[in-house]
Protein backbone atom coordinates (compact mmCIF):
# COMPACT_ATOMS: atom_id res chain seq x y z
CA UNK A 1 0.00 0.00 0.00
CA UNK A 2 2.60 2.87 -1.11
CA UNK A 3 1.66 6.18 0.93
CA UNK A 4 -0.91 4.10 3.49
CA UNK A 5 1.12 1.50 4.63
CA UNK A 6 1.42 3.34 8.12
CA UNK A 7 -2.35 3.14 9.10
CA UNK A 8 -2.02 -0.36 7.74
CA UNK A 9 0.49 -1.31 10.07
CA UNK A 10 -0.80 1.01 12.97
CA UNK A 11 -4.45 -0.93 12.53
CA UNK A 12 -2.27 -4.26 12.60
CA UNK A 13 -0.54 -3.49 15.29
CA UNK A 14 -4.03 -2.91 17.53
CA UNK A 15 -6.00 -6.32 16.59
CA UNK A 16 -2.77 -8.14 16.46
CA UNK A 17 -2.79 -11.60 18.66
CA UNK A 18 0.67 -12.36 18.75
CA UNK A 19 3.79 -11.55 20.05
CA UNK A 20 3.43 -9.92 24.15
CA UNK A 21 0.01 -10.86 25.10
CA UNK A 22 0.73 -8.52 27.94
CA UNK A 23 1.15 -5.33 25.39
CA UNK A 24 -2.34 -6.98 24.28
CA UNK A 25 -4.47 -6.46 27.70
CA UNK A 26 -3.07 -3.19 28.40
CA UNK A 27 -3.96 -2.17 25.20
CA UNK A 28 -7.63 -3.61 25.77
CA UNK A 29 -7.26 -1.89 29.33
CA UNK A 30 -6.55 1.22 27.92
CA UNK A 31 -9.41 0.99 25.59
CA UNK A 32 -11.86 0.08 28.65
CA UNK A 33 -10.48 2.81 30.44
CA UNK A 34 -11.41 5.61 28.38
CA UNK A 35 -14.65 3.97 27.44
CA UNK A 36 -15.67 4.09 31.43
CA UNK A 37 -14.19 7.44 31.87
CA UNK A 38 -16.13 9.23 29.01
CA UNK A 39 -19.21 7.22 30.09
CA UNK A 40 -19.09 8.17 33.42
CA UNK A 41 -18.88 12.09 32.61
CA UNK A 42 -21.49 12.01 30.28
CA UNK A 43 -23.98 10.45 33.00
CA UNK A 44 -22.92 12.79 35.03
CA UNK A 45 -23.26 15.85 33.55
CA UNK A 46 -26.39 14.21 31.85
CA UNK A 47 -27.79 13.89 36.12
CA UNK A 48 -26.35 17.58 36.70
CA UNK A 49 -28.54 18.77 33.99
CA UNK A 50 -31.52 16.73 34.65
CA UNK A 51 -31.46 18.64 38.49
CA UNK A 52 -31.33 22.03 37.03
CA UNK A 53 -34.26 21.74 34.47
CA UNK A 54 -36.00 19.84 36.98
CA UNK A 55 -35.29 22.46 39.90
CA UNK A 56 -36.24 24.94 37.16
CA UNK A 57 -39.75 23.79 35.73
CA UNK A 58 -40.50 22.82 39.41
CA UNK A 59 -39.74 26.38 40.63
CA UNK A 60 -41.74 28.22 37.84
CA UNK A 61 -44.33 25.90 38.05
CA UNK A 62 -45.17 27.01 42.09
CA UNK A 63 -43.70 30.13 41.49
CA UNK A 64 -44.36 32.94 39.59
CA UNK A 65 -42.05 34.02 37.03
CA UNK A 66 -42.32 37.93 38.47
CA UNK A 67 -44.27 39.01 41.96
CA UNK A 68 -45.40 42.69 42.59
CA UNK A 69 -45.67 43.60 46.48
CA UNK A 70 -46.53 46.50 48.54
CA UNK A 71 -44.05 47.45 51.18
CA UNK A 72 -46.38 47.35 53.88
CA UNK A 73 -47.79 43.42 52.68
CA UNK A 74 -51.36 44.70 51.78
CA UNK A 75 -51.29 45.79 47.93
CA UNK A 76 -54.86 48.00 48.01
CA UNK A 77 -54.62 48.63 44.13
CA UNK A 78 -53.95 45.38 43.00
CA UNK A 79 -56.66 45.45 40.40
CA UNK A 80 -54.77 48.53 38.64
CA UNK A 81 -51.64 46.30 38.74
CA UNK A 82 -53.59 43.18 36.92
CA UNK A 83 -55.19 45.46 34.73
CA UNK A 84 -51.77 47.67 33.70
CA UNK A 85 -49.89 43.84 33.46
CA UNK A 86 -52.70 42.28 31.34
CA UNK A 87 -52.03 45.14 28.96
CA UNK A 88 -48.36 44.79 28.46
CA UNK A 89 -48.09 42.49 25.45
CA UNK A 90 -44.62 40.67 27.78
CA UNK A 91 -47.13 39.61 29.95
CA UNK A 92 -48.99 36.26 29.73
CA UNK A 93 -51.31 36.25 32.45
CA UNK A 94 -51.26 38.38 36.23
CA UNK A 95 -53.58 36.35 39.44
CA UNK A 96 -53.33 38.13 43.08
CA UNK A 97 -52.44 36.27 46.27
CA UNK A 98 -52.61 36.12 49.82
CA UNK A 99 -49.99 34.54 51.96
CA UNK A 100 -49.74 33.70 55.27
CA UNK A 101 -48.55 31.30 58.08
CA UNK A 102 -50.90 28.77 59.60
CA UNK A 103 -51.39 25.52 61.99
CA UNK A 104 -53.21 23.29 60.60
CA UNK A 105 -54.57 20.79 63.10
CA UNK A 106 -55.96 17.27 61.90
CA UNK A 107 -56.81 15.51 64.85
CA UNK A 108 -53.75 14.68 67.32
CA UNK A 109 -51.71 15.65 64.36
CA UNK A 110 -50.83 19.47 63.79
CA UNK A 111 -48.15 20.90 61.53
CA UNK A 112 -47.36 24.99 60.20
CA UNK A 113 -47.96 25.57 56.86
CA UNK A 114 -47.70 28.75 54.75
CA UNK A 115 -51.57 29.41 53.16
CA UNK A 116 -51.87 30.79 50.05
CA UNK A 117 -55.20 32.35 48.69
CA UNK A 118 -55.83 32.16 45.02
CA UNK A 119 -58.41 32.59 42.85
CA UNK A 120 -58.28 29.00 41.31
CA UNK A 121 -59.07 30.55 37.45
CA UNK A 122 -56.57 33.10 37.27
CA UNK A 123 -54.08 30.94 39.06
CA UNK A 124 -53.86 28.60 36.30
CA UNK A 125 -52.60 30.78 33.94
CA UNK A 126 -49.40 31.79 36.12
CA UNK A 127 -48.64 28.43 37.64
CA UNK A 128 -48.69 25.18 36.80
CA UNK A 129 -50.81 24.01 39.76
CA UNK A 130 -53.67 22.77 38.36
CA UNK A 131 -51.71 20.26 36.34
CA UNK A 132 -50.20 18.74 39.25
CA UNK A 133 -53.49 17.76 41.28
CA UNK A 134 -53.13 14.24 42.20
CA UNK A 135 -56.75 13.85 44.12
CA UNK A 136 -59.48 15.96 44.09
CA UNK A 137 -60.21 19.75 42.45
CA UNK A 138 -58.63 22.85 42.37
CA UNK A 139 -61.75 24.89 41.91
CA UNK A 140 -63.34 23.40 44.89
CA UNK A 141 -61.74 26.51 46.03
CA UNK A 142 -64.99 29.09 45.85
CA UNK A 143 -65.22 31.59 48.07
CA UNK A 144 -67.37 30.73 51.59
CA UNK A 145 -66.47 27.24 50.86
CA UNK A 146 -63.68 27.44 53.12
CA UNK A 147 -61.77 24.33 51.31
CA UNK A 148 -58.03 23.88 51.29
CA UNK A 149 -55.66 21.43 49.06
CA UNK A 150 -52.43 20.40 50.53
CA UNK A 151 -49.46 19.31 49.48
CA UNK A 152 -48.85 15.11 49.45
CA UNK A 153 -46.38 15.23 51.98
CA UNK A 154 -48.35 17.52 54.48
CA UNK A 155 -51.02 15.43 53.84
CA UNK A 156 -49.25 12.22 54.82
CA UNK A 157 -48.31 14.01 57.72
CA UNK A 158 -51.65 14.78 59.37
CA UNK A 159 -52.97 11.65 57.05
CA UNK A 160 -55.65 13.80 55.57
CA UNK A 161 -57.33 12.99 52.76
CA UNK A 162 -60.69 14.18 50.76
CA UNK A 163 -63.43 15.13 52.80
CA UNK A 164 -61.62 15.69 56.06
CA UNK A 165 -62.21 18.74 58.50
CA UNK A 166 -59.50 19.82 60.01
CA UNK A 167 -58.41 23.34 61.76
CA UNK A 168 -56.14 26.29 60.93
CA UNK A 169 -54.96 28.47 63.74
CA UNK A 170 -53.55 31.53 63.44
CA UNK A 171 -51.00 33.15 65.87
CA UNK A 172 -53.00 36.53 65.57
CA UNK A 173 -55.27 36.08 68.24
CA UNK A 174 -58.79 37.49 69.75
CA UNK A 175 -59.20 39.61 72.80
CA UNK A 176 -61.97 38.45 75.32
CA UNK A 177 -62.30 38.51 79.01
CA UNK A 178 -60.62 34.92 79.52
CA UNK A 179 -57.74 36.97 78.02
CA UNK A 180 -56.09 36.53 74.46
CA UNK A 181 -57.69 33.46 72.94
CA UNK A 182 -56.08 32.12 69.06
CA UNK A 183 -58.08 32.29 65.69
CA UNK A 184 -59.47 29.30 64.48
CA UNK A 185 -61.23 28.07 61.22
CA UNK A 186 -62.44 24.92 59.95
CA UNK A 187 -61.64 23.64 56.54
CA UNK A 188 -62.32 21.03 54.36
CA UNK A 189 -59.63 19.09 52.44
CA UNK A 190 -60.45 19.23 48.80
CA UNK A 191 -57.80 18.43 46.72
CA UNK A 192 -53.88 16.94 47.37
CA UNK A 193 -50.93 17.80 44.86
CA UNK A 194 -47.80 16.38 44.30
CA UNK A 195 -44.80 18.73 42.66
CA UNK A 196 -42.30 16.51 43.54
CA UNK A 197 -40.20 19.12 45.88
CA UNK A 198 -40.01 18.67 49.26
CA UNK A 199 -40.08 22.28 49.63
CA UNK A 200 -43.69 23.12 48.43
CA UNK A 201 -44.85 19.59 48.62
CA UNK A 202 -44.54 19.67 52.98
CA UNK A 203 -45.11 23.24 53.69
CA UNK A 204 -47.43 25.03 50.93
CA UNK A 205 -51.13 24.77 50.69
CA UNK A 206 -53.83 26.46 48.79
CA UNK A 207 -56.97 28.25 49.92
CA UNK A 208 -59.32 30.52 48.18
CA UNK A 209 -58.21 33.95 48.06
CA UNK A 210 -61.52 35.49 49.64
CA UNK A 211 -60.95 32.95 52.31
CA UNK A 212 -57.53 34.14 52.62
CA UNK A 213 -58.79 38.11 53.11
CA UNK A 214 -61.36 37.09 55.69
CA UNK A 215 -58.84 34.69 57.66
CA UNK A 216 -55.58 37.09 57.67
CA UNK A 217 -58.08 40.36 57.81
CA UNK A 218 -57.15 42.07 55.01
CA UNK A 219 -59.99 43.66 53.63
CA UNK A 220 -60.35 44.24 50.17
CA UNK A 221 -56.22 43.99 49.96
CA UNK A 222 -53.84 41.03 48.70
CA UNK A 223 -50.37 40.21 49.46
CA UNK A 224 -49.74 41.37 45.79
CA UNK A 225 -49.61 40.16 42.25
CA UNK A 226 -47.38 36.88 40.43
CA UNK A 227 -47.49 37.54 36.54
CA UNK A 228 -45.81 34.89 34.18
CA UNK A 229 -44.34 36.51 31.14
CA UNK A 230 -43.58 35.00 27.99
CA UNK A 231 -39.57 35.24 28.17
CA UNK A 232 -38.61 34.01 31.61
CA UNK A 233 -34.93 35.52 30.97
CA UNK A 234 -36.41 39.04 30.64
CA UNK A 235 -38.81 38.88 33.79
CA UNK A 236 -36.88 41.07 35.77
CA UNK A 237 -37.10 43.61 33.16
CA UNK A 238 -40.75 43.12 32.41
CA UNK A 239 -41.72 43.45 36.08
CA UNK A 240 -40.50 46.70 36.40
CA UNK A 241 -42.15 48.02 33.45
CA UNK A 242 -45.34 46.45 34.82
CA UNK A 243 -44.89 48.23 38.23
CA UNK A 244 -43.22 51.69 36.76
CA UNK A 245 -46.83 51.86 34.30
CA UNK A 246 -49.02 51.66 37.61
CA UNK A 247 -47.95 54.17 39.25
CA UNK A 248 -44.46 52.61 41.01
CA UNK A 249 -44.22 52.58 45.03
CA UNK A 250 -44.17 48.65 45.10
CA UNK A 251 -41.70 46.07 45.73
CA UNK A 252 -40.82 43.83 42.69
CA UNK A 253 -38.86 40.26 42.39
CA UNK A 254 -38.75 37.55 39.93
CA UNK A 255 -37.78 34.08 39.91
CA UNK A 256 -34.25 35.15 39.34
CA UNK A 257 -33.65 36.96 42.17
CA UNK A 258 -35.76 34.52 44.34
CA UNK A 259 -34.06 31.48 43.43
CA UNK A 260 -30.47 32.53 41.89
CA UNK A 261 -28.44 30.34 44.36
CA UNK A 262 -30.12 27.41 43.11
CA UNK A 263 -28.87 27.49 39.82
CA UNK A 264 -25.53 29.29 40.32
CA UNK A 265 -24.28 26.31 42.88
CA UNK A 266 -25.71 24.44 40.39
CA UNK A 267 -23.22 25.85 37.52
CA UNK A 268 -20.54 25.63 39.98
CA UNK A 269 -21.12 21.79 41.09
CA UNK A 270 -21.26 21.22 37.12
CA UNK A 271 -18.04 23.01 36.01
CA UNK A 272 -16.41 21.32 39.46
CA UNK A 273 -17.33 17.82 38.30
CA UNK A 274 -16.38 18.36 34.76
CA UNK A 275 -12.76 19.13 35.62
CA UNK A 276 -12.46 16.53 38.03
CA UNK A 277 -14.59 14.20 35.92
CA UNK A 278 -11.99 15.17 32.90
CA UNK A 279 -8.66 14.10 35.53
CA UNK A 280 -10.07 10.89 34.89
CA UNK A 281 -10.46 10.55 31.32
CA UNK A 282 -6.99 12.38 31.27
CA UNK A 283 -5.45 9.90 33.65
CA UNK A 284 -7.24 6.90 30.65
CA UNK A 285 -5.74 8.27 27.73
CA UNK A 286 -2.18 8.77 29.20
CA UNK A 287 -2.35 4.78 29.92
CA UNK A 288 -1.76 5.30 26.16
CA UNK A 289 1.35 6.50 26.60
CA UNK A 290 2.58 3.20 28.76
CA UNK A 291 0.97 1.06 25.78
CA UNK A 292 2.53 2.48 23.23
CA UNK A 293 5.95 2.76 25.15
CA UNK A 294 5.75 -1.36 25.36
CA UNK A 295 4.31 -1.94 21.89
CA UNK A 296 7.35 0.30 20.61
CA UNK A 297 9.92 -1.87 22.65
CA UNK A 298 8.11 -5.12 21.55
CA UNK A 299 8.30 -4.29 18.21
CA UNK A 300 12.29 -3.14 18.34
CA UNK A 301 12.92 -5.45 15.22
CA UNK A 302 10.12 -4.52 13.01
CA UNK A 303 10.90 -0.92 13.46
CA UNK A 304 14.23 -1.48 11.96
CA UNK A 305 13.31 -3.73 9.19
CA UNK A 306 11.50 -1.19 7.97
CA UNK A 307 13.68 1.41 8.40
CA UNK A 308 16.46 -0.87 6.65
CA UNK A 309 14.04 -1.06 4.04
CA UNK A 310 13.33 2.35 3.73
CA UNK A 311 10.46 3.67 6.05
CA UNK A 312 11.11 7.21 7.46
CA UNK A 313 11.41 7.92 11.14
CA UNK A 314 8.04 9.94 10.21
CA UNK A 315 6.56 6.90 9.10
CA UNK A 316 7.57 5.18 11.73
CA UNK A 317 5.98 8.11 14.07
CA UNK A 318 2.94 7.97 12.30
CA UNK A 319 2.09 4.42 12.87
CA UNK A 320 2.13 4.60 16.34
CA UNK A 321 0.53 7.72 16.35
CA UNK A 322 -2.42 5.77 14.46
CA UNK A 323 -2.45 2.83 16.83
CA UNK A 324 -2.84 5.04 19.97
CA UNK A 325 -5.78 7.07 17.69
CA UNK A 326 -7.08 4.00 17.18
CA UNK A 327 -7.63 2.74 20.93
CA UNK A 328 -8.60 6.17 21.62
CA UNK A 329 -11.67 6.64 19.18
CA UNK A 330 -12.54 2.99 19.84
CA UNK A 331 -12.67 3.91 23.74
CA UNK A 332 -14.25 6.95 22.87
CA UNK A 333 -16.91 5.60 20.86
CA UNK A 334 -17.72 2.63 23.28
CA UNK A 335 -18.31 5.43 26.09
CA UNK A 336 -20.23 7.29 24.20
CA UNK A 337 -22.73 4.65 23.40
CA UNK A 338 -22.70 3.39 26.50
CA UNK A 339 -22.92 7.01 28.71
CA UNK A 340 -25.93 7.88 25.94
CA UNK A 341 -27.72 4.43 26.46
CA UNK A 342 -27.41 5.02 30.35
CA UNK A 343 -28.29 8.89 30.16
CA UNK A 344 -31.33 8.14 28.18
CA UNK A 345 -32.66 5.57 30.75
CA UNK A 346 -31.49 6.66 34.08
CA UNK A 347 -34.59 6.86 35.35
CA UNK A 348 -35.49 3.41 34.56
CA UNK A 349 -32.55 2.00 35.76
CA UNK A 350 -32.92 4.14 38.71
CA UNK A 351 -36.57 3.20 39.72
CA UNK A 352 -35.57 -0.71 38.93
CA UNK A 353 -32.61 -0.74 41.41
CA UNK A 354 -34.76 0.97 44.64
CA UNK A 355 -37.85 -1.57 43.40
CA UNK A 356 -35.48 -4.45 43.61
CA UNK A 357 -33.09 -3.27 46.75
CA UNK A 358 -35.99 -1.38 48.63
CA UNK A 359 -33.60 1.53 48.52
CA UNK A 360 -34.59 5.43 47.68
CA UNK A 361 -31.80 7.22 46.14
CA UNK A 362 -33.19 10.61 47.07
CA UNK A 363 -34.48 11.12 50.51
CA UNK A 364 -37.55 13.67 49.68
CA UNK A 365 -36.93 15.75 53.58
CA UNK A 366 -33.48 15.65 52.70
CA UNK A 367 -32.85 16.84 48.92
CA UNK A 368 -35.12 19.38 46.72
CA UNK A 369 -36.55 16.98 44.69
CA UNK A 370 -37.27 13.32 45.01
CA UNK A 371 -36.30 11.68 41.63
CA UNK A 372 -33.21 10.99 39.32
CA UNK A 373 -33.55 13.23 36.18
CA UNK A 374 -31.25 13.23 33.18
CA UNK A 375 -30.94 15.66 29.83
CA UNK A 376 -28.43 14.55 27.70
CA UNK A 377 -27.25 17.66 25.92
CA UNK A 378 -25.29 17.19 22.33
CA UNK A 379 -23.21 20.43 23.05
CA UNK A 380 -22.33 18.08 26.49
CA UNK A 381 -21.44 14.98 24.28
CA UNK A 382 -19.46 16.63 21.68
CA UNK A 383 -17.26 18.22 24.13
CA UNK A 384 -16.61 15.17 26.00
CA UNK A 385 -15.82 13.19 23.08
CA UNK A 386 -13.60 15.94 21.66
CA UNK A 387 -11.19 16.39 24.58
CA UNK A 388 -11.14 12.18 25.11
CA UNK A 389 -10.28 11.88 21.53
CA UNK A 390 -7.34 14.99 21.57
CA UNK A 391 -6.07 13.81 25.11
CA UNK A 392 -5.31 10.77 23.43
CA UNK A 393 -3.92 11.73 20.42
CA UNK A 394 -1.86 13.89 22.22
CA UNK A 395 -0.89 10.80 24.80
CA UNK A 396 0.96 8.65 21.41
CA UNK A 397 3.80 11.52 20.57
CA UNK A 398 6.13 10.96 23.10
CA UNK A 399 6.01 6.69 22.07
CA UNK A 400 5.79 7.80 18.74
CA UNK A 401 8.91 9.57 19.05
CA UNK A 402 10.70 7.31 20.64
CA UNK A 403 10.31 4.86 18.22
CA UNK A 404 11.04 6.98 15.14
CA UNK A 405 14.48 7.75 16.97
CA UNK A 406 15.22 4.13 17.01
CA UNK A 407 18.37 3.14 14.87
CA UNK A 408 17.78 0.08 13.02
CA UNK A 409 21.63 -1.17 13.88
CA UNK A 410 20.62 -0.45 17.83
CA UNK A 411 17.58 -2.45 17.59
CA UNK A 412 18.89 -5.76 15.22
CA UNK A 413 21.99 -6.28 17.43
CA UNK A 414 21.02 -9.13 19.45
CA UNK A 415 19.11 -10.80 16.95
Amino acid sequence: MPGHYEFWVGRRYVRSKSGNGFVSLISAISMLGIAIAVAVLIIVLSVVNGFERELKDRLLAMSAHATIESPDGALSDWSTHIQVAVENERVNAAAPYVDGQGLLVLGERLSGAQLRGIEPALEDKVSGIVDVITDGDLYTLKAGGFNIVLGVELAKELRASIGDKLTVTLAEGIVTPAGIMPRNKRFTVSGIYRVGMYEFDRRLAFINLGDAQRLFRMGDSVSGVRLAVTDIFSAAEIVREVALDAGGGVLVSDWTRRHVNFFRSIQITKSILFVILLLVVAVAAFNIVSTLVMVVKDKQADIAIMRTVGARPLSIMKIFVIQGSIIGVIGTFLGLVFGVLFALNLETIVGAVETIFSIKFLAADVYFISDLPAELRLGDVVTICTIAMLLACLSTLYPAWRGARMLPAEALRYE
